[in-house]
């Protein structure tokens, strides 16, 4: 009864016989049970009658106390205590070489072991107890986390740390790690050709966002790289042929959990998408890319390399970025910042204030000291951290 359940299912996948046995016999474990326990109590009192009969015999009445007492103690010992603990410490040991047993011992006592469980069950449904009711062997989400972090070293940390990224992603949201709308970059087709093909050309990325007029007005991507080459291989680009060479777009509804978003970016074929809420409006941009760092990390290695809203001071401060995501920050400069409410540290300084601070304004939030460096259309546009002099508070009793 102590044997892991998922390791004996793995066992018995592989073809253990002894694991297949157990497998079998722990599928009705009533009638196990009542197999053992029919054969215990069967040995324990045929024992006892034995000792009081010997003790009869030898001491007459006066040597059943004394029976009773010895074969107490060595019942307990030899048959109890001793064999269950080993079993305990090493159930795999012993419940594989006892199926070989109890498997056509089971088939023979059959009739009788029925007939003690129907009695039982019929006790148990009395008392509002059925069988069907039992809690089954699945791990909810959280007792799986348990398992992973208790898995010590037969799991390396990193892989850890992956394992249960993956079973929060159902936690996170796809507004959570996106590129929020005022850092999207794209470019506008009703610019001239002349202005569209310098911007593509200084243009970091291989996929440009198109829109017209303004963010909120969509058409798709375009290649850069082949933007280029038709503009080289023509005599010039026109807005119709640019117009043709954009694909659609692909939008993601605001709210929509990141496993699910990883299945649709699959089932649909795409790299990236477009958030939007219920009205249609664009939120941010959501990248595989940004999706897969969620769950093994980012691949830079210096914390503050891919976090370009984060410059390092000499004096060990932080000047960051009020557009710099909590999530990034928490995760990347190992920054205890509340990430349940607001999303940027932007936001998180102003539900703080409850009002729009002014530059020079100093606060403390979650222990760490911040200065409001520079405000600009009505925003925090720099703020400065101090992680170095964080003070932590301790409960009050």
């Amino acid at each position: 009864m102590t044997l892991n359940r998922y390791r004996l299912k793995h066992l018995a996948d592989e073809g253990h016989t002894g694991a297949q046995l157990a497998a079998k016999l722990l599928e009705k474990p009533d009638r196990l049970i009542g197999l053992i326990l029919l054969g215990n109590n069967f040995v324990n009192i045929m024992a006892s009658s034995l000792a009081t009969l010997i003790a009869l015999r030898l001491g007459g009445d006066g040597a059943i106390a004394i029976a009773a007492g010895i074969l107490t103690f060595v019942v307990l010992i030899f048959s109890e205590v001793a064999p269950k603990t080993l079993a305990a410490m090493h159930p795999e040991k012993v419940a594989f070489p006892a199926a070989w047993v109890y498997t056509p011992l089971l088939k023979v006592m059959f009739p009788l072991v029925w007939l003690v469980n129907l009695m039982a069950n019929s006790i148990l449904k009395l008392l509002g107890i059925y069988q069907e009711d039992s809690e089954g062997q699945a791990l909810s989400r959280e007792e799986l986390k348990t398992v992973v972090n208790e898995a010590g070293a037969m799991i390396p940390h990193k892989h850890q740390r992956m394992l249960l990224s993956i079973l929060d992603l159902e936690k996170t949201y796809v507004e959570d790690i996106m590129v929020p709308r005022t850092q999207l970059d794209g470019i506008d087709i009703d610019a001239s050709i002349s202005e569209i093909l310098d911007q593509l050309q200084q243009s970091p990325y291989t996929r440009v966002l198109v829109y017209e007029g303004s963010i909120d007005h969509v058409l798709g991507f375009i290649h850069s790289r082949n933007i280029l080459k038709e503009a080289l291989d023509s005599d010039g680009l026109t807005h119709e042929e640019l117009r043709e060479l954009v694909r659609e777009p692909y939008f993601i509804p605001k709210g929509t959990p990141l496993n699910k978003q990883l299945i649709n970016f699959q089932r649909n074929r795409r790299r990236w998408g477009l958030v939007v809420d219920e009205y249609g409006d664009v939120h941010g941009l959501l990248t595989m890319a940004d999706l897969l760092e969620e769950i093994v990390g980012e691949f830079a290695t210096d914390p503050s390399d891919h976090i370009a809203s984060v410059h390092p001071q000499d004096d060990g401060s932080y000047l960051v970025d009020g557009t710099a995501s909590l999530r990034e920050l928490s995760r990347n400069m190992h920054w205890e910042l509340p990430t349940e409410g607001p999303k940027t540290l932007n936001g998180l300084i102003v539900e703080h204030l409850q009002t729009l601070p002014e530059a020079g304004t100093s606060l403390m939030i979650e222990g760490y000291p911040i200065d409001i460096i520079q405000i600009q259309d009505n925003v925090v546009k720099t703020a400065r951290i101090r992680p170095l002099e964080r003070r932590i508070e301790k409960p009050s009793d």
